[in-house]
């Protein structure tokens, strides 16, 4: 089992290995102090992992209740925290208890907000499920649901107690499930790890037959530079906006879609845009697109804006871009890259020359 800090505060663990689910009852028991536990999870976790979860804490002798609600982005909002919040003060949880947030991303980000506001606050440990979650969203404490104009506008930021990120669970997920962590994935090798982008590169396709020792590698990397990167920035006000690259066309991407592309997806077309944008604008000291972009190829994923939305207007796209979180002030910073593996931050790039970048990238 490998062991990352957090150096937030408060601080905390991210524990990584096969087989962890079964470690889980023990090892809170001796790292947190806490009564009853509520696992939150949605309606597909529930069947795989759900379960099995509440016996193996019930049978460790810890009190625990299940709660679930509809898989899909479309279950992150504002409702679905509230029918949580009111099933939890019903089955009598309270400031001392903790929640488990047992699944993919959505999972987190709303057991993460409600744990945030629940009673002002009670503790949190992640366990997601998802190699997007186990990679991106379970580390560095932001939680958020979903309004009608756009991706994540409510949130906190509220830091998990501990993360558990089991290996063994990603067997179960389909390749499309894969390929939407390995985006993030591959994003960290853009803006951080060129290393990582190499090793994505040499291994290729030979990726999806899930080795341990790989999987272990990606993931093991992937957190490091995330934690890295959060335990410098917690509440992004300089160097975790880094971690947006490919999130600014990507994002845009989800919100057209009405959330019905994957996230990774939408990251893997918004990071070659991106990628050409920082030669287009003179960011670019090497070549970066045609090295991603050849790389996506490789591993089948989507990497034209008509691999997702073909009936998508410039119009349309500026729209989604006004209400990006990544907006202040008016002004919109975008993460460009200098070369694989070196990120530059540029602000307010000219619309035309979006415009055209769009259109290159269609």
């Amino acid at each position: 089992m490998q062991i990352l800090k957090v150096k937030t505060k408060p601080s905390y663990e991210i524990l990584i290995g096969e087989n962890l689910l079964e470690k889980i009852p023990e090892d809170l028991k001796n790292y947190c102090d806490f009564g009853k536990v509520a696992i939150i999870t949605d309606s597909k976790v529930e069947k795989l992992y759900g379960q099995k979860l509440l016996e193996i804490l019930q049978d460790f002798g810890i009190p625990a209740k299940l709660f679930s609600f509809p898989q899909g982005e479309a279950s992150k909002n504002m409702d679905t925290v509230v029918k949580l919040a009111r099933a939890m003060v019903q089955a009598g949880f309270d400031r001392k208890d903790l929640i488990l947030a047992l699944g993919g991303g959505v999972v987190g980000d709303v057991a993460g907000f409600l744990a945030s506001i629940y009673l002002r606050g009670i503790p949190f440990v992640q366990i997601p499920t998802t190699l997007l979650a186990q990679v991106d969203s379970s580390i560095g404490g932001k939680t958020g649901v979903d309004l009608p104009e756009g991706k994540n506008l409510l949130g906190t930021f509220y830091q998990p107690k501990r993360v558990y990120i089991d290996l063994s669970v990603l067997n179960t997920l389909p390749l499309s499930e894969i390929k939407n962590g390995l985006a993030e994935i591959i994003k960290y090798g853009c803006i951080l790890k060129t290393k990582l982008f190499q090793f994505i590169k040499n291994k290729g396709k030979a990726l999806y037959k899930l080795n341990p020792q790989d999987l272990g590698y990606l993931i093991y990397e992937s957190c490091f530079a995330k934690a890295y990167v959060v335990s410098r920035d917690e509440k992004e006000a300089g160097l975790r906006r880094v971690l947006n690259f490919g999130h600014t066309i990507g994002h845009a991407l989800e919100t057209l879609s009405n959330y019905q592309v994957p996230h990774g997806y939408c990251v893997a077309v918004g990071m070659l845009v991106e990628a050409r944008l920082s030669e287009v604008l003179g960011v670019a000291e090497k070549p970066v697109y045609e090295p991603l972009k050849s790389l996506l190829i490789d591993l089948e994923m989507p990497y034209k804006i008509s691999d997702l939305l073909p009936l998508i207007s410039p119009a349309e796209f500026f729209s989604a871009l006004s209400r990006d979180k990544k907006v202040w002030k008016g002004k919109l910073t975008i993460v460009l890259l200098k070369k694989i593996g070196k990120f530059h931050f540029y602000e307010n790039p000219p619309h035309e020359v979006i415009l055209q970048t769009l259109e290159e990238c269609y």
